[in-house]
């Protein structure tokens, strides 16, 4: 073998000849064994280099390496330095299963290049010492002479050397949606990858006839090899929800230091003891660490992906659940996400008369109805169009379980599905018109052709169907409405073809001719001229009719949709028009247009940043291209979500914000690189995920305003009673108890709170805008001032009645635990009160304050908790003022509300 760089050769762009001689190989007899294990041991195995992971233990650790964590932390140590043993492990125990979680998570996101390898392993038919093999895909090697089938799956990089009717389905790499048809002639050397058709690539499948190839890339060097590559390229973006957490986790950390400096300063001057003070500040730290917020925002996530999961996606990680919410842009895959992925004939021209044709995919119900104004009759030429549809066929049309699948071409199972709708029987029509000879599809012919006995002694028809220019320059006449032969228009015929081309159908021609009834073969002498045309069926992979509602949703909910598609730039624009995402092929000031992937090829990166903004199709787009798409519109502000099934969609799904991948027709990596998987591979099963995810937000939102203000009164308390110089109306265990209680049996009931009318109707949340915002942090001040007053005042009203220290205590905790309760119907809508809610839409909520009250009354009444948390019995007098406390609390909220909303 010469000594070539292998990745630097344009394959398509050279001869078979020249090709055979630089890999020194034979196109008859294929290498010798002992140059094949030359190779082998020079290029290495044919399979994907895994990429060197992080270590686990490293990994695992490195789930401790956050803000937060490092808060719950410092809380566990202080519980246990107060020897309350059993808050100490509750709080490790979150650390530790939170730590868990994440690890499971991020394994199974490590694992895409995995299955990218896997997508590899396979048989492979070759020529050795000229004898046939079937030998590992995995001992390939440049320069072997590979044979393909239908069925077979491509086992390396081959530059086809001859091919006999073959079609390869190449979608998981390009995302062209329908098989294509190869060639050997060698092409232009800037030919996009989507449109190599003298080439075959690893891992995708013939679908149709026979073909030889020679192996021009194996292993790391193929084109899925060089996906593999941009998968690791690809980065692990935070999620809006862990930056936020994290951001908001640092602040909280250096408040929390500061405030216990201060506590002890203010102390020491005051004259206290170092212990004393020491205890003061564990005391303020205990109550400022919201100890429950990561098992609820754990919590809450996992509700929202049960949520999810009801309306088809399925969650692989769970921060993409809040992701969701905030997504502004969704860069979609058109076949079978905004498409069918099932070919349907939707145009008919026979005998001069056009034809609508209803009804989608392949079960055959709908109907074939005449253009507006027609008149309504028998047509001989709309039956001979179809009859020729259903003959001149090598596929089948089955039904399973109410399930409606072609075996064969799409495009030939939409034939059948039209003549059905027309009440054709296609079992009847194929044993009234027995084949007696065919004329397979070539590439370089363009139609295929069959030869049928219509009876006896009467002269045998050949039906022809294929390419409109073949099919039209073979004609002589044409067949009008009643099945006579009339003049040929065959400039009428192009016009048409160019206004079904227009709205993205892919047309078909159908002609006949008729031979001498003893005729038993045919060639292509025999449909060579003097054919007459019968019609022209057009027909395309439709949108999904709840599509359209899903992106006119998405619109209204100011989330921007891009079609990003390996498909014909004309078919995208087709479908993007019906579907509502663009109206516009062609614009004079350059936006809206079609962009394909040899024009993003040209773009600098900030031009690609302008057009990804002002462009809603791309088409022909590459793996690198859809990579650096998604990163210009993240460039431009935006939170990403990506659709894809394919294996060249993978690190364009990684790189996303959020990755969606395709449940049904999904491949391996593209499910294993997305953070979720649609389980009906639909569209508008992303609106509704997106629903769910900005409900999921509203509801961490809610419990996080809820939440803090207990941890701000609680830290106001201790440094009142601080500056005062007095008695610290709640003690640090006591503090864990408000804490650790309220947030399990009050705020996680928020996480079951339904989502607000309207939430669909909102503009994304922009990603820059902190969790707490302007108007928040003032509410978490009123109500933390709130719980400092009535707590800190009913501490001091007990005392003054005589009550012992302990009582007083007690109704100080109280106070701070039913204030809260009451703040929790403030905080089911941070807008709106709970009357224009429903009160009883969520009666988790009520089961929620029911336990509560319960605990409540054992923690103020039971001896043994008032033994460990220093609580005492207390009168009706005092249960009446903390009820009057925490009703207050909430008119006063509740007024702070409507003002807003009034300004």
């Amino acid at each position: 073998m010469k000594n070539i760089s292998l990745s630097d050769k344009e394959w398509h762009h050279l001869p078979t000849d020249e090709i055979i001689h630089l890999l020194t190989s034979d196109r008859k007899k294929g290498l010798v064994k002992e140059e094949a294990e030359r190779r082998f041991h020079r290029f290495g195995a044919n399979v994907l280099t895994a990429k060197q992971g992080q270590n686990v233990w490293i990994r695992f650790l490195m789930q401790f390496h956050q803000p937060l964590i490092y808060i719950l932390i410092a809380a566990g140590v202080v519980t246990a330095a107060l020897q309350e043993w059993v808050d100490s492990g509750v709080i490790f125990g979150v650390i530790l299963v939170n730590a868990i979680i994440g690890f499971i998570q991020e394994s199974k996101a490590e694992s895409a290049l995995a299955a990218l390898a896997n997508t590899m392993v396979a048989e492979a038919t070759v020529l050795r010492n000229g004898e046939k093999k079937r030998i590992p895909s995995t001992e390939l090697v440049p320069g072997d002479i590979v044979l393909l089938q239908a069925g077979d799956k491509v086992p390396a990089d081959l530059r086809l050397l001859t091919i006999r009717n073959l079609q390869v389905d190449e979608s998981a790499l390009t995302g062209e949606s329908i098989p294509v048809e190869k060639r050997v002639e060698k092409l232009a050397q800037d030919t996009a990858l989507a449109e190599r058709i003298n080439m075959a690539y690893a891992s995708s499948m013939v679908t149709y006839g026979q073909g030889i190839g020679i192996v021009t890339a194996t292993g790391d060097h193929t084109e899925v090899g060089r996906i593999s590559r941009l998968i690791s390229s690809a980065q692990d973006l935070a999620t809006p929800l862990t930056r936020k957490i994290a951001h908001f986790s640092h602040i909280l950390l250096y408040a929390i230091l500061l405030l216990a400096a201060i506590t002890v300063a203010v102390g020491l001057l005051w004259g206290q003891s170092l212990f004393d003070m020491f205890m003061a500040a564990v005391a303020l730290a205990v109550g400022a660490i919201p100890e429950g917020l990561p098992a609820a925002v754990t919590i809450t996530l996992a509700i929202g992906v049960s949520r999810m999961a009801k309306r088809r996606a399925i969650i692989r990680k769970l921060p993409a659940v809040e992701t969701l919410g905030s997504t502004t842009v969704i860069c979609s895959d058109k076949t079978g996400t905004l498409t069918e992925n099932q070919m349907t004939v939707q145009a008919i021209i026979a005998g001069d008369v056009h034809y609508e044709v209803s009804g989608v995919g392949y079960a055959p119900f709908g109907q074939i109805v005449r253009q507006e104004g027609a008149e309504d009759k028998y047509s001989t030429a709309l039956n001979e169009c179809l009859r020729a549809g259903i003959l001149c066929n090598d596929s089948l049309l089955l039904e399973k379980d109410n399930n409606w699948q072609v075996q064969g071409d799409p495009t030939e199972g939409a034939l059948f599905v039209s003549a059905a709708k027309n009440g054709f029987n296609r079992k009847e029509t194929v044993t009234q018109n027995p084949r007696l000879d065919s004329i397979p599809f070539e590439s370089q012919h363009q139609y295929m052709a069959t030869l049928h006995d219509t009876g006896t002694d009467r002269p045998r028809t050949v039906y022809i169907k294929g390419a409109v220019e073949q099919i039209v320059a073979k004609c002589a006449v044409a067949m009008d409405e009643d099945g006579n032969t009339k003049t040929l228009q065959s400039d009428t015929i192009h016009r048409e073809v160019s206004r079904m081309a227009a709205r993205g159908l892919r047309v078909l021609a159908f002609a006949c001719v008729r031979l001498p009834a003893r005729t038993m073969t045919i060639d292509h002498a025999d449909v060579a001229s003097g054919l007459t045309f019968l019609g022209l069926q057009g027909m395309i992979d439709p949108p999904r009719a709840e599509v359209v509602v899903a992106v006119k949703t998405c619109r209204k909910a100011g989330i921007k949709i891009k079609m990003i598609t390996g498909d014909h730039p004309i078919t995208a624009a087709a479908i993007a028009g019906q579907i509502g995402i663009s109206t516009d092929t062609i614009d004079k000031t350059g936006k809206g247009i079609v962009l394909t992937g040899a024009m993003l090829e040209k773009l600098s990166d900030d031009e690609l940043t302008m057009a990804a903004e002002e462009t809603n199709v791309f088409a022909r787009a590459t793996p690198e291209q859809k990579i650096r798409l998604v990163r210009a519109l993240q460039t431009n502000g935006h939170v990403v979500a990506m659709t894809g099934d394919g294996v060249n969609d993978a690190p364009a799904l990684k790189q996303a914000n959020i990755g969606v991948a395709m449940g049904i027709t999904g491949t391996d990596v593209s499910k294993e690189a997305a953070d979720m998987v649609l389980t009906d591979d639909n569209f508008s099963s992303i609106e509704a995920a997106v629903e769910e995810g900005r409900g999921v937000f509203d509801n961490l939102t809610k419990f996080i305003v809820w939440t803090l203000p207990t941890n701000l009164g609680e830290g106001l308390v201790i440094l009142t009673a601080i500056f005062l110089g007095i008695t610290l109306p709640i003690l640090p265990v006591q503090i864990l108890w408000i804490n650790m209680t309220t947030a399990g049996f009050l705020g996680l009931m928020l996480a079951f709170e339904p989502k607000e009318p309207g939430i669909m109707q909102r503009q994304p949340r922009h990603p820059d805008i902190p969790i707490l915002t302007r108007e928040l942090i003032t509410r978490i001040f009123l109500v933390g001032t709130l719980l400092l007053i009535g707590a800190f005042g009913l501490f001091e009203l007990e005392l003054a009645k005589g009550a012992s220290l302990e009582q007083a205590r007690t109704v100080a905790v109280n106070t701070f635990v039913i204030m809260e309760l009451f703040y929790l119907f403030n905080c089911r809508s941070l807008t709106k009160s709970i009357f224009q809610l429903g009160v009883f839409t969520n009666m988790w909520v009520f089961g929620g304050v029911s336990v509560m009250l319960f605990i409540q009354l054992i923690y103020t009444y039971l001896p043994t908790m008032n033994r460990l948390f220093h609580s005492a019995p207390i009168g009706a007098g005092s249960w009446a003022q903390i009820g009057v406390a925490g009703l207050a609390a909430y008119v006063i909220v509740e007024v702070e509300k409507k003002l807003r909303n009034n300004r």
